[in-house]
C-alpha cells in the first residue's frame, strides 16, 4: 500500500521495518524502529550504525513471528517489492508502505535519495531527512576530493562466494552508484543486474584492466579462502595478485540506502589512499 497519510513524529510512534536499509535510513533520522526483522544478524550485515537495544526481532522475513509482530500493535509496517507475498498478512495488523530501491530502469542510489525522502515525509521528520542528505552530498564531495589526489587505477569490488565463484559489482546497484559519486572507475564492464552484481568464476578476473585495483568486501567465505587462493596457479598469475593490488574492506551492506552507499565510499577511499602510501 502506498500514499499514506504522514503518521506521528517517529520517536512517537511504533514502526516496525522489514529492511534493514530502511531500518539504518530510520536511524540516520533520529528515529528508533520498534522492531525489525532478522535483529540477530544486523552485526553481521550491517554492522554500522549499531541498532539500540530494547529493539524487537520479529524474526526473519521467511517466517515472520505474527504473533510478536501483532502485540506490539505496530502504526506502521516498512517493506519493499520483494516481500510482497506477506503484504495480505501484514496489512491486517498495520498499515503497509512499498519502498523501491531495487528495480528495473533506475539507479539504487538515486532511488535511495527518493525515497529517504519519501520516509522522512511520511514519518514526520522531513527536515531531518534533507538535512541528512545535505550531509551526505557533503561527504561524497570530500570523498571525491579525497580521489583526485590519488593517481587512482580503475577499481574491482567482489565478495567471495566460494574459492571459485565471486559477485562483482556495478551496473545500478549501491556499490556502483557509489562508485561513480566518488568518481572512481569501476574495473568491471561487464553486465550487472539491477541488484549492483554479476556472479563470476573467478577465471573472468583475467578480463580486468591490468592495472586494476581488486577490493575484497568482507565476510571472506571461506574465512581462509585468499590463502588457499595463494596457492593456485590461476589465482597468483592475476596481475593485481602479482603486484599485491588487493585490499579487503569490512562488511557493508550492498543492498542497503545512503547510509550503506556512504560508509562503502568511505571505506574504499581510506584503503586506496593506504595502498598509494
Amino acid at each position: 500500500m502506498t500514499g499514506g497519510p504522514a503518521i506521528a513524529r517517529a520517536d512517537d510512534a511504533n514502526i516496525v521495518s522489514l529492511d534493514y536499509g530502511l531500518a539504518s535510513t530510520m536511524l540516520a533520522l533520529g528515529s528508533v524502529p520498534r522492531a525489525i526483522a532478522s535483529l540477530r544478524n544486523w552485526s553481521e550485515w550491517v554492522i554500522e550504525p549499531a541498532m539500540p537495544s530494547g529493539v524487537v526481532d520479529i524474526g526473519t522475513t521467511a517466517e515472520i513471528n505474527l504473533e510478536v509482530l501483532t502485540s506490539l500493535r505496530p502504526s506502521l509496517i516498512l517493506s519493499t517489492p520483494f516481500l510482497a507475498a506477506l503484504d495480505e498478512k501484514l496489512s491486517r495488523i498495520a498499515p503497509v508502505e512499498i519502498f523501491t530501491v531495487y528495480a528495473e530502469n533506475g539507479e539504487a542510489l538515486d532511488r535511495s535519495y527518493a525515497e529517504t525522502l519519501r520516509l522522512g515525509a511520511m514519518i514526520g521528520r522531513q527536515r531531518e531527512a534533507e538535512a541528512y542528505l545535505a550531509r551526505a552530498d557533503a561527504t561524497f564531495g570530500r570523498l571525491r576530493d579525497r580521489m583526485k589526489s590519488l593517481s587512482t587505477r580503475p577499481v574491482a569490488v567482489i565478495n567471495f562466494i566460494d574459492q571459485r565463484h565471486a559477485r562483482i559489482y556495478g551496473g545500478p546497484g549501491l556499490y556502483g552508484g557509489a562508485m561513480r559519486r566518488i568518481g572512481l572507475e569501476n574495473a568491471w564492464k561487464g553486465e550487472a543486474n539491477y541488484w549492483g552484481f554479476q556472479t563470476i568464476g573467478l577465471e573472468q578476473l583475467a578480463e580486468l584492466d591490468e592495472e586494476a585495483h581488486l577490493v575484497v568486501v568482507s565476510p571472506l567465505l571461506p574465512p581462509d579462502v585468499l590463502t588457499r587462493l595463494s596457492e593456485s596457479p590461476l589465482w597468483t598469475s592475476l596481475p593485481f595478485v602479482r603486484r599485491q593490488r588487493i585490499s579487503v574492506v569490512p562488511g557493508v551492506l550492498m543492498f542497503g540506502m545512503v547510509q550503506e552507499a556512504l560508509r562503502f565510499s568511505t571505506l574504499v577511499v581510506d584503503v586506496l589512499e593506504a595502498a598509494a602510501r
